[in-house]
């Protein structure tokens, strides 16, 4: 997206990773577009708070939108985040949520959902306040149109909303679906190319 906003050179995505300012956990650069360098898991999601209620404070009409995954929802701090944002009404937060069930290391259900016990994101997210919506995160259309609603809608809005993106992780690569280690492996140039044929 920032690339095609003209914020990133499209050459820049070839340096991924390799020492540049598109390292595994962006740095902040405004010039980039990128407001906020949020390595450590669980920033993103209040910064996008603060600037939303400094918005509302400001009585200034633009909205805010973070984007986050389903493995940094185990962080605190996010929590104590939405529960901020209910509390005032913050409508003008938009949050996606890529959920592929998968963090880092492992599968979430591994992590810390309790034994016997099923997460449900969705759930959580209503029982707090937000207005929930999910859709297939592999459809840019689908995350789009959900958007446009609510942006077309947004003097109806009376909490932050929340986009619940359901994927896979990995997804077009069968070698890399559903595979914890890719989250911080590169694909070879044999793996790319077994993508190429994956139907």
């Amino acid at each position: 997206i920032l690339a095609d906003l003209g914020y990133i050179a499209k050459k820049d995505w070839r340096n991924f990773y390799k020492g540049c300012y598109l390292a595994g956990c962006a740095e902040r650069s405004i010039k980039n577009g990128i407001e906020a360098g949020c390595g450590s898991l669980g920033h993103g999601l209040p910064i996008a708070v603060g600037i939303a209620f400094g918005a509302r404070m400001q009585k200034k009409k633009y909205r805010v939108y973070c984007i986050l995954g389903d493995g940094e929802m185990q962080e605190g701090s996010n929590w104590e985040a939405i529960q901020f944002a209910v509390k005032h009404n913050l409508s003008n937060l938009t949050v996606i949520i890529d959920h592929n069930t998968l963090q880092a290391m492992d599968f979430l259900e591994n992590i810390l959902t309790p034994e016997g016990r099923k997460s449900d994101l969705q759930k959580k997210l209503r029982a707090f306040g937000f207005e929930v919506k999910t859709c297939n995160g592999h459809s840019i259309k689908n995350i789009i149109s959900t958007i446009e609603k609510w942006v077309k809608h947004t003097k109806d809005l009376t909490a932050p909303q929340v986009l619940v993106a359901k994927t896979i992780k990995g997804y077009g690569l069968k070698c890399m679906e559903n595979v914890p280690k890719f989250h911080f492996r590169l694909p070879t140039d044999e793996e790319l190319e077994m993508g190429n044929r994956y139907e």
